[in-house]
């Protein structure tokens, strides 16, 4: 069973907590480094997702009609063309995000 006095002495503990975090200056560059970076791997993830797409693909046509890296090659240009374009994309839309709000620098709103 829990004290009496154990609660008592949570709940002050509790409210020195919130003092402190009362008077603790907000920081929020973390929160906008968070933020570019969020957007940075977002687009490593999409340019990456469309060379591995395309290798797949390629790998799957050399392999079903017995043919040298031809379409291996093709496509895994194809998936890096599609991934540069959906990077693009992408930095269109965080560049838009930016100009529709000026005074928030991280493209988050």
């Amino acid at each position: 069973m829990t004290d009496p006095t154990d609660l008592d002495r949570l709940k002050a503990l509790e409210s020195r907590i919130k003092e402190v975090k009362a008077k603790a200056p907000e920081t929020n560059h973390m929160k906008k480094d968070y933020s570019q970076a969020q957007h940075a791997w977002r687009m490593v993830t999409e340019l990456v997702a469309g060379l591995l797409i395309g290798f797949v693909i390629g790998y799957g046509l050399d392999y079903a009609f017995g043919t040298t890296p031809v379409f291996l090659v093709i496509f895994i240009f194809l998936g890096f063309a599609a991934g540069v374009k959906t990077v693009i994309g992408s930095a269109q839309e965080l560049q838009r995000k930016l100009l529709e709000h000026p005074s928030s620098k991280d493209g988050d709103n």
